[in-house]
């Protein structure tokens, strides 16, 4: 999808959509993206492939949590000529999330707020889902986001973990363990590392016999301070987890650079230099050892190429197909193949974490 996409979108789409609320004209969209059909779409430069975990992608822009939370819009991704989908957060059971309102942009900046807290069909629902497109033997590469019910007690939060990862885990590429969410009281508690533990011993229990887990990864939040985050990577470390997601959306409002009433994550451009911080300590906390997944802020090429140069192995996207249609995953995969060029790069791989050396 080239300008032409981009342009269709700006004068036509997005003025109808943004005169809709937020939440009804993300429902409309995913449901309209879920009638694609299973076309793949062109094959990418090869300087963009990369391996990371052990999985192998056509290219490292994906998309973030949040934007298709119960799978049903997998050939849609696919054909959008994403390199891999993280589909999420999916709880155990079929929760309704937080009282409306509870979406809102901020078109000034072109972010959103969001406190929807996991609302979605749960896991019976999506593993529906991703047996069919296993069926039809989908093609793009899934990570799967899990998260606790809201009123699941803190005692047996990793048991929902476990459960989850009994019934999805053979239908995922690898695992986002979501401990970030600002929307579910009492959640960001778990990203201290006894919790980790605990959580990561659950999941890994919960495998099949003779059968190995898929890589699993902790998503954290942009507000952590250096010591927490520091903390977190040793636990990380410690307990051999795949990779780190940086960063959820975030609370900061002043910080930010926003101003804004309205409770919830925010998402958009002014998450960009708190996520780049955050991937930039843990590249540094862990050597270089971790995969990182850059999320946060980006809308352009230059952006991706930033946060890859901070220290993160592949992107994320959501708040951005917002504000600029679909169009904006081949604008980012063709700028950072120009971006490779300029500075000698012959692969994505050799980008990662060199602003830090």
């Amino acid at each position: 999808m080239g300008p032409a996409t981009s342009q269709l979108y700006a004068r036509i789409l997005r003025p109808i959509l943004f005169r809709l609320d937020p939440e009804l004209a993300h429902r409309l969209t995913l449901a309209a993206l879920a009638l694609a059909p299973p076309i793949a779409a062109p094959a990418d430069p090869p300087e963009l492939a990369t391996t990371v975990f052990g999985v192998r992608l056509p290219n490292p822009v994906g998309l973030a949590a949040g934007m298709d939370k119960d799978a049903r819009a997998l050939n849609a991704w696919n054909l959008l000529g994403f390199g891999f989908a993280e589909l999420g957060t999916i709880t155990p059971r079929p929760q309704p999330g937080n009282p409306r309102p509870r979406m809102w942009r901020l078109e000034t900046d072109r972010a959103l707020i969001n406190r929807l807290g996991f609302p979605g069909a749960g896991m019976a629902a999506a593993a529906a889902r991703l047996e069919r497109a296993a069926r039809r033997a989908r093609s793009i590469r899934v990570g799967l986001n899990f998260g606790p019910n809201k009123d699941t007690p803190p005692e047996r939060v990793a048991g929902d973990y476990a459960a989850l990862t009994r019934r999805l885990a053979a239908r995922a590429d690898f695992i986002v363990v979501n401990v970030s969410s600002p929307n579910t009281p009492g959640l960001r508690d778990f990203q201290a590392p006894a919790r980790i533990r605990e959580i990561v011993g659950a999941i890994r229990g919960a495998a099949a016999p003779g059968v190995a887990s898929p890589p699993v990864l902790i998503k954290i939040a942009p507000d952590l301070d250096d010591a927490q985050i520091d903390a977190l990577c040793a636990c990380a470390l410690d307990e051999r987890i795949s990779g780190v997601v940086a960063t959820n959306t975030t609370l900061a409002r002043a910080e930010a650079g926003v101003a804004a009433p309205y409770p919830g994550g925010l998402s958009g451009p002014p998450l960009s230099p708190p996520a780049r911080r955050v991937i930039g300590r843990v590249y540094a906390a862990t050597a270089g050892r971790m995969p990182i997944i850059g999320v946060g802020g980006i809308a352009s090429a230059a952006d991706a190429f930033e946060h890859i140069r901070a220290g993160a192995s592949l992107v994320e996207l959501y708040t951005a197909m917002i504000y600029q249609g679909p169009g904006i995953v081949g604008e980012i995969k063709r700028g950072l193949v120009r971006l490779l060029a300029r500075e000698g790069f012959r692969s994505i791989s050799e980008a990662t974490g060199t602003a830090a050396k």
